[in-house]
């Protein structure tokens, strides 16, 4: 009976642990943030609609080189005086009439147009899988920010809590100070004052935490956020020592692999070919046909007159061999030769021209930009590093000389103010380091962003 109480207490213990353990909220990483945010956001999946219209407009530009046929039936009923269109007879009566047909054509030349729209339909297709690629590498970027925002509010509102319970813990030292007679007790309401500043501090980092939390669900597009949170997987080292780079072989690389300027080149090219459509119109085109006709009468075809002048009617063939009677073939080639079209074919090349002169400059615009991008963050992240090195060498002296002017407190060598003053200090020199550390990583994961390294390697669908 014992055993059974002890395995009841053991099982009950395990599945209270279970329970636990399924109500615990999720700590993303960054990578599970990423991925989640590529497979979710909006603008990515409205990009992904983007590269299929793409592919539906090659499959179009595919179908003009395809002959185009189409087929026709009609039946109709004549009442009165009416030319019989099988016997060509006119005669007072109703009559019925069928006319099947099959009509083909296909263009064999139309100025290179139908190549050139093709050739810029798969054109098309690579610059929206660009636009999409360049899509998911700012998601990635936007989604790299705000999770280390979230874990920079995390350790300033850690680094506040820690302050709070410190100065509380003062403030009840100090009040048995005073009644001891150490310090006088207007040190106590100073103290006072600094513990409900304290307190303020920290409802401002909540809720500084709170609203980062909020951007970064927001961005991934999660409809239940209320328990959101992530988990620290980074560390604010140059794993892939991008800083050994110079400007040059940064900027150097990226020039090969970055996909604004891979959008721009593609943008150009399709510019081109719509030069090259344009042109077209002004040469001959040259379409083959073929027309398939036949025909069928229902109604008693006139023969002849008898001896009193009587029309005498025949029935109709059977319709089937009508229609394999009055079977008609027409085809041949048709050639068309623009002459004058008000200007509008030489306004098409003009325009077309100009959109080429854009492209060039655009892709031109970008090289610059992605040069001074490249340099730019290059100078940012180095500051960076300088920064957060610098703030740790300040917070190990404030931290050193914190601990000094504690000691003389305790002692009664030293007034609150000035302590207060040495503790305001190291509470900012806490927070440079975290404010700068957080600034570092990011700024390099954009130079590593640059030399090609993503976030998390993105998988193309």
């Amino acid at each position: 009976m014992k055993i059974n109480k002890y395995n009841s207490l053991i099982v009950a213990l395990l599945f209270g642990l279970g329970l636990s353990a399924q109500t615990q909220p999720k700590q993303w990483t960054l990578e599970e943030c990423v991925r989640y945010a590529l497979d979710n956001n909006i603008t990515i999946k409205i990009s992904e609609l983007d590269v299929k219209n793409a592919d539906i407009d090659k499959k179009g530009a595919l179908g003009s080189y395809l002959p185009s046929v189409s087929g026709s039936a009609s039946h109709s009923w004549n009442i009165g005086l009416n030319v019989n269109p099988v016997t060509n007879i006119a005669t007072t009566q109703t009559t019925q009439y069928s006319s099947l047909g099959v009509n083909a054509g296909v263009d064999i030349y139309k100025g290179l147009q139908n190549q050139n729209a093709y050739r810029k339909a798969k054109l098309s297709i690579i610059a929206s899988q660009y636009q999409l690629l360049k899509m998911q590498e700012d998601i990635s970027l936007n989604v790299a920010n705000a999770f280390l925002e979230i874990l920079f509010n995390k350790e300033n509102l850690k680094v506040k809590k820690e302050q709070l319970a410190i100065d509380e813990k003062r403030y009840t030292r100090s009040e048995e100070m005073v009644n001891a007679g150490t310090i006088p007790r207007g040190d106590l309401f100073d103290l006072k004052a600094t513990v409900a500043t304290d307190q303020q501090a920290i409802i401002v980092a909540e809720n500084s935490l709170l609203i980062s939390k909020l951007s970064l669900a927001q961005l991934l597009q999660l409809k239940e956020f209320a328990d959101f949170d992530v988990i620290d997987d980074t560390n604010a080292k140059d794993e892939n020592n991008i800083m050994a780079q110079t400007p040059i072989d940064i900027y150097n690389k990226a020039k090969e692999i970055r996909t604004e300027l891979k959008l721009a080149q593609t943008n150009l090219e399709i510019a081109e070919k719509n030069v090259s459509i344009a042109r077209g119109a002004y040469q001959p085109t040259l379409r083959g046909f073929y027309q398939f006709s036949t025909s069928a009468s229902y109604s008693d075809r006139l023969s002849g007159v008898d001896a009193n002048n009587n029309p005498i009617y025949v029935a109709p063939d059977p319709v089937l061999d009508q229609f394999s009677d009055n079977k008609g073939h027409n085809f041949g080639f048709q050639l068309n030769v623009p002459i004058f079209n008000g200007f509008s074919v030489r306004n098409n090349v003009e325009r077309s021209k100009v959109s080429l002169e854009k492209s060039k400059i655009d892709l031109e615009q970008k090289s610059l930009d992605l040069q001074r991008n490249v340099y730019t963050a290059f100078t940012d992240a180095k500051g960076a590093l300088n920064a957060y090195e610098s703030s740790t060498v300040t917070l190990e002296a404030r931290q050193q000389a914190y601990n000094y002017a504690k000691e003389k407190y305790d002692v009664g060598l030293m007034n609150s103010f000035d302590f207060t003053q040495a503790q305001t200090l190291l509470t900012n020199a806490q927070s440079d380091v975290i404010r700068t550390k957080y600034d570092y990583m990011f700024k390099i994961k954009i130079l590593e962003f640059y030399f090609g390294i993503p976030i998390v390697p993105i998988i193309t669908k």
